[in-house]
């Protein structure tokens, strides 16, 4: 008789908090346990997973190790309560689920289609050989098809779908790779895709005919994980240029998707941490450094030094740009989101026919619905490795944030711009996908939609809301209506313990909240900040110098416009020979000095995206704007371009007029603009620098925030990064929520859940 069978049985119940739904959690237990000779069972809840062990002892002890230790790759374990049951001396384990009881857990992010099902994908031998849904227990869609809690196929948009004999084997065989993967399906038990257009056709005929079409220059409005999008011939320069148009879509870039990393770094340079992000499980679009050689049409990303890649992440997309042995197809595919440019996504197939009818030559859909739409997201890798987040969205949400300190339940709405939603409890938060622009009623339906789906995941019922302090956005209105009591945040506060609350940061930071709006409390337009900043309040230190926003928007639009303003403040007359002047033509210049003497439309900023816009103009670079960023981003790529230069330009944020004088001294010089735009960002970084040590003086804090939009300007955020760290800082950057107004949520949530308690 062996030590097991005389050692007396123990029975334990493990409640196991975190993302172990949709990621093969109770697969990976009974697979354990059978291994281990261990009965009991093992249930999704609303708190996650329960499981109940009996057998030997040590045996038990050996199973709750490996639960941690072997877990499967998508799940992510935050908690672990144990306690002692009697032992039944049952036999056997099995899996089951339950709805009763309150809590919350997380189903993971929608993930790209795993090799093994590729492979599947392939073989001509495999019953599910070029099915467009093919998936298991490891990748495929999650967040998206999930519509209640716990996570069940009958909880989600394939309960319409029954499983048909071979796939209900699959579903139900412990040692089978689809053993509970919810999203299972094949052939024979659907979704069906069909392609809608010059000629209507299913399944396999219907991707046959949408490769035609994108050959043949056509635009094809594709349905995905959480959208619709629009996809075309990247390399075909009609087509782009075509596409552009019917969107409305300006100069705007538009992300390309590619076969593989090997044909990305024929788009760009692609080195080792692009390459690893590029082909990573969240599959998000990458921006590289675009080559002259690229065979891309020109209008993919006009006037941008980068260009947004990603490889495909769905059975489809691999599908459309082909399979071995298919016929040779375009190299690369714009895809862009299913949208006229402002609006969110479509993801309602009658709503995609008619919101996008003009905009598409024919629709590639299917009849699994979506729960919640969801864009691709967007990062960019820094030289050290690291990724920058842009836009944080598939792949990514809706992962837990562990937050510094617990909070109550909270609803933060984030802003007008970039919308992100976050719920908060305790010490979780977790974002929505990207909801873009509130400016429209379909903005806010779909932060509407946002919100009920967040909440029916997390199992989160705020007691409180969180909103931006501006009286005009759309998002603190809104916010008013919730029917919760209202906690306003100032803008930049929230961006400064956003990126406190990625590295756990609970004592006061010196914030450097750089960005192009944000209402400040005084009623100007703040936007060069340097704050003192805690968990619950700041203290404004020092700030970019007042100048007037003429016209408001209209100055956004128009940088020339800014230009002026600067140089009106800074004393500096506008003559012939300064670009921004000559962009403005005689008329307007008249117009805009009586504006600025009457104060009429010329509320004061700080922005510090504002001062980009006017150096970007006064430089030659961009007198006019259709998209955000684009005058700054023009002016990245120009320093860029020119590499090191031995200093910056004079420069105190107290006194932009040094810097003002020293350009127009070297425009009047003959300076080409890549070396003033160099200049330009060595001096900000040198102003951060100066600014930071003058702040540690008075407040002897050392730890310093790079936050706002204007850091994702990868040029500065590396000369910040390097020149305070010089100078003896501890730098903490952004690497889990967009330093822009998509991380701004996340801020607002733990400053309002905290006012009061510290």
């Amino acid at each position: 008789m062996t030590v097991a069978e005389t050692e007396p049985s123990v029975r334990r119940l493990i409640l196991v908090g975190g993302v172990v739904q949709g990621v093969g959690f109770r697969p990976f237990v009974h697979t354990l346990a059978t291994d281990l000779g261990l009965a009991g069972l093992v249930a999704n809840g609303p708190t996650g997973a329960r499981i109940e062990i009996e057998g030997p002892g040590r045996s038990v002890t050996r199973f709750c190790r490996r639960l941690l230790t072997d877990a499967p790759a998508l799940a992510e374990i935050s908690t672990v309560e144990t306690a002692e049951l009697p032992p039944t001396g049952g036999t056997g384990f099995t899996i089951t689920s339950t709805t009763t009881g309150a809590g919350s857990t997380m189903v993971p992010p929608d993930t790209a289609t795993c090799d093994a099902c590729l492979a599947e994908l392939a073989d001509s031998e495999d019953r599910r050989h070029r099915h467009p849904f093919i998936t298991c227990t490891g990748c495929g869609p999650r967040f998206t098809v999930t519509t209640s809690m716990p996570y069940d196929r009958s909880a989600t948009t394939m309960a319409g779908f029954p499983l048909c004999g071979d796939c209900a084997t699959e579903y139900t065989c412990p040692s089978d790779r689809r053993f509970h993967a919810q999203p299972v399906a094949c052939w024979s038990c659907g979704p069906r895709l069909r392609l809608t257009g010059p000629r209507s056709c299913e399944d396999r005929a219907a991707l046959v005919e949408a490769r035609r079409l994108l050959a043949a220059g056509a635009v094809v409005a594709v349905k995905g994980l959480g959208g619709y999008h629009l996809i075309c011939d990247a390399t075909a320069p009609r087509t782009v240029a075509e596409l552009r148009r019917r969107k409305g879509r300006g100069s705007k870039p538009f992300a390309v998707m590619v076969a593989d990393t090997e044909t990305a770094s024929l788009l760009g340079h692609v080195g080792p941490a692009e390459r690893s992000v590029l082909s990573g499980r969240e599959r998000p679009i990458v921006l590289i450094r675009r080559r002259s050689s690229s065979p891309l049409a020109d209008q993919v990303c006009p006037r941008c030094p980068d260009v947004g890649v990603m490889l495909p992440y769905t059975p489809v997309h691999h599908l459309l740009l082909g399979l071995p042995g298919d016929t040779a197809g375009p190299v690369a595919l714009v895809v862009t989101s299913g949208n006229v440019s402002g609006e969110p996504l479509v993801t309602e197939d009658g709503e995609a026919l008619s919101r996008l009818r003009g905009l598409a030559d024919a629709w590639l859909w299917h009849d699994r619905s979506i729960s919640v739409a969801c864009d691709d997201s967007v990062v960019r890798v820094r030289a050290d490795g690291s990724v920058l987040p842009l836009r944080r969205s598939r792949g990514f949400v809706p992962s837990r944030i562990r937050l510094p300190v617990p909070v109550r339940p909270v609803l933060a709405v984030g802003g007008d711009l970039k919308n992100t939603l976050c719920l908060a409890e305790g010490e979780s938060a977790w974002l929505s996908g990207h909801v873009g622009d509130m400016g429209s009623p379909s903005g806010t339906q779909a932060l509407e939609r946002a919100d009920c789906h967040l909440r029916i995941l997390t199992g989160v019922a705020p007691a409180l809301v969180a909103a931006d302090r501006h009286p005009g956005y759309r998002s603190a209105a809104w916010a008013h209506r919730y029917g919760r009591p209202v906690q306003l945040v100032q803008h930049h506060h929230a961006h400064v313990v956003s990126a406190m609350t990625e590295h756990c940061v609970r004592e006061p930071v010196l914030g450097v909240a750089f960005d192009g709006t944000g209402y400040g409390d005084d009623g100007a337009v703040w936007g060069g900040e340097i704050l003192h900043a805690g968990l619950s309040g700041f203290r404004r230190l020092a700030h970019l110098a007042y100048v007037p926003l003429p016209g408001g928007d209209a100055a956004v639009r128009n940088p020339y416009r800014m230009a002026l303003s600067h140089l009106r403040s800074a004393g500096i007359a506008w003559t012939g020979d300064l670009p921004c002047a000559a962009a403005a033509g005689d008329h307007e210049l008249n117009l805009l000095e009586k504006q600025l003497q009457r104060g009429v439309q010329c509320v004061p900023t700080s922005s510090m995206g504002r001062l980009f816009d006017a150096v970007s103009s006064l430089a030659g670079l961009c007198h006019r704007v259709d998209h955000e960023a684009q005058a700054a981003v023009e002016l990245e790529a120009a320093a860029l371009a020119v590499g090191e230069v031995d200093s910056g330009y004079p420069f105190r944020l107290d006194r932009p007029a040094d810097l003002l004088t020293a350009v127009v001294a070297d425009l009047r010089a003959g300076a080409p603009s890549q070396v003033i735009a160099a200049r330009f960002h060595v001096a900000v970084a040198d102003a951060v620098r100066a600014a930071c040590l003058t702040a540690r003086r008075h407040t002897g804090v050392s730890k310093v925030v790079l936050t706002g939009g204007v850091f994702a300007n990868r040029l500065l955020d590396r000369l910040c990064d390097t020149t305070l760290n010089e100078a003896g800082f501890t730098v903490l950057r952004h690497s889990v929520v967009p330093p822009g107004d998509g991380g701004l949520s996340l801020g607002q949530a733990v400053i309002a859940a905290r006012i009061g308690n510290d």
